[in-house]
Formats: C-alpha cells, structure tokens, sequence
C-alpha cells in the first residue's frame, strides 16, 4: 500500500486541508479496477470505520500477490467538511462557505478525460476544487462507491436506473435491504457525476459491464461499532472478490438478493407541516397502511389541541427515519417506499 497525502489549499492565506489517499497496485492490468471514499459528508462515519477494516484485507491480498486490479482508497474524502464544527455541534453536510450540500454541484463530464477540471491554483472555493479533486481521483476506475450514511435505516443503495439489475452482485455482498433507483437529476452528486461519463454506454459494450458506481447508505449515523465496521468491509471484500478484484478461493459465491426496487419518484417523503417535538409511532423497517398515524408532533406542550398528526398517505415500506427529534416546518421525518407515484414527488434528489 502507498499512502499519499495531498494538499488542498485555503481559501485564506496560511490555511491548507489534507486529504490522504490510499493506493494498492494489483497485478493484473486487465482486472477490474476500485475506487470507494467515505465521508463525504463529514458526520457520516460508518463508511469510514468500513474502510478502516477493510484496508488490512487488502494489504494481505497485495502481500499474497492475490490483488488483481488496482484500488484507491479515500478514507475520509472531505476534510473540509471535517472540520465544520459549531457549539459543540458538528455540521458537516453543506458548506459553511456557500451553505451548498458537499454531495451536489460536482462536474458532469461526458468522458473520463479530467484534464479540464480545475487545479488547486484555480480562484474558486477550496469545495469546488475539492470535487474537482475528487473526480480526478475516482474517474477511470470501473467500480467506483461512496460511501454514505442516513439518519436513521437499514443499509441501502441508490443506483442509476440503467445498472439495475447489474448491481444485484453489490447488494447480496452488502446484505442491502432497499434499492432506489434514479434517472438523471441534474444535481450533480458524485454518483452522478461518476456515471456521467458512461450513461450512454451501451449494456453491450463489455466496458460497460464492468461498472459498478452508486451511493451506498450504511445504516444510520449512530450505527458506528467494531461489530459493524467488520460486517460492512466484509461486504466490500466480498463485492470486490465477486468483481475479480481480488483473488480469494475462501470466499463462497454470492447469492441472489432480493428485496424492494423503487424509483425515486415512489418516494414518499414525509414532510413536517408544523414545528415541533417528535414522537414516532413508526420506524425502519414497517410497514404500514394507508391513513396510518406515523408521527405526532407537539406543538404546544400542556396544551388542548396541541398535537398535530402526520399519517401515510399510501401504503409502504419505512425506509428511513429522522435522528433529531426537534422539527422546523418542512423538514423531512420519514422516507417511505411506496408502490405508486408520490403525489408530491418534486424533480431532482430526495432530499437537499
């Protein structure tokens, strides 16, 4: 393994942020290639931990002369972000600067070629040179995951509508429990901006069917444990075994996956019409029924009439639950996988 350290600079003079890469050379130029990152956004940790437990298996197979394709490992990707804090709190999923989601505006590219793509002397926000960085770093490789996290919810994946069901093999070795499939969105999450440059290849083309790009969602923010950072590298090791990354006979084949694939605009995301305290009647993993209470929100404690009652407004499965339990109006509660068209889908990404 080659650890590399590369300066991003400050947006002031004497500030400077450093992103570690870490890179492992296979033997076999013809093997599929890896690229996973974790912490984009900063305050999601449970890819970091993954990666964390997985870089030893990697640094056995490289020893073994069992590493077949080369793998380029970004821990944590968003130093920035990293380093958001507020009182206490840490704010790490829109940028202090331009108050932008550090998962939106990357570069939509129609090839692999990065040589147009900012450098770190261009006179533009350090975030904007990070994302920059970030697709030079990942573009080229054939598999390519960032890792992600919810609030609160099982693990799950957000995949291009065109690589389903070529990413089955990823969710078996994930042992994923929902899939979200997207078209093109125009938001430019690193996802997207990864799949942009093979959208219009054909299934055919033996390049293509190589691919493996999406947004994995590791549980929730809280679920940060050795017993789970073992089972989510296990996964990858698995994923990258399957590929033909690696090289590993102890590994047995995958098995089918099953479980739900559903379109963003079946999404039901359950908004907040009041502020308020929480109290959820429901959690990941439900199911529940058209008209069924999901959450109560107190708006005024003590008092007569001072509950308001959000419900279901069709029948699904909860996929995804909010982790504060303080609501402003309009801030999204619950996801809920629906079998019909959502009634206030809105173009775009499910969330800001």
């Amino acid at each position: 393994m080659k650890k590399t350290v590369e300066i991003l600079k400050g947006d002031t003079p004497g500030t400077e942020w450093r992103l570690t890469v870490l890179s492992f050379e296979g033997t076999d130029q013809s093997a599929p290639t890896a690229y996973l990152q974790a912490a984009l956004h900063g305050n999601e940790l449970p890819g970091v931990v993954a990666l964390h437990r997985l870089v030893p298996m990697l640094e056995a197979a490289e020893r073994d002369g069992r590493l077949l394709g080369r793998v380029t490992i970004v821990p944590q990707a968003n130093p920035i972000a990293t380093g958001q804090h507020l009182f206490h709190e840490h704010l790490a999923r829109f940028s202090f600067t331009t108050r932008t989601n550090f998962n939106r505006d990357f570069p939509l590219l129609s090839s692999t070629d990065t040589s147009g793509l900012p450098g770190d002397d261009a006179p533009i926000a350090a975030e904007k040179r990070l994302k920059a960085r970030l697709l030079k770093l990942s573009l080229g490789h054939d598999l390519i995951l960032d890792l992600h996290c919810d609030d609160e919810g099982p693990s799950y994946l957000y995949v291009a509508r065109q690589l389903w069901p070529h990413l089955q093999d990823l969710a078996a070795a994930l042992g994923s429990q929902a899939i979200l499939l997207w078209d093109d969105t125009s938001d430019g999450a690193f996802e997207e901006a990864a799949w942009s440059p093979h959208k219009h290849r054909s299934p055919d083309d033996p390049a293509w069917r190589r691919l493996a790009v999406t947004t994995v969602e590791f549980r929730g923010q809280s679920d940060v444990t050795p017993e789970l950072a073992d089972a989510d590298a296990a996964g990858l090791y698995r994923f990258l075994v399957a590929r033909g990354t690696v090289r590993d006979e102890t590994q047995p084949p995958l098995g089918p996956w099953s479980g739900p694939v559903t379109p963003l605009d079946h999404v039901e995301m359950i908004r907040a019409p009041v502020g308020g305290a929480l109290l959820f009647h429901v959690g990941p993993g439900d199911h529940v029924e058209a008209g069924q209470t999901l959450v109560t929100i107190l708006t005024a404690p003590g008092e007569a009439g001072g509950e308001t009652v959000v419900t279901a407004p069709q029948a699904g499965l909860v996929l995804t639950r909010r982790r504060q339990r303080l609501t402003r109006t309009g801030e999204d509660l619950l996801k809920i996988l629906g079998s019909a068209p959502s009634a206030t889908a809105r173009p775009g990404s499910l969330e800001s």
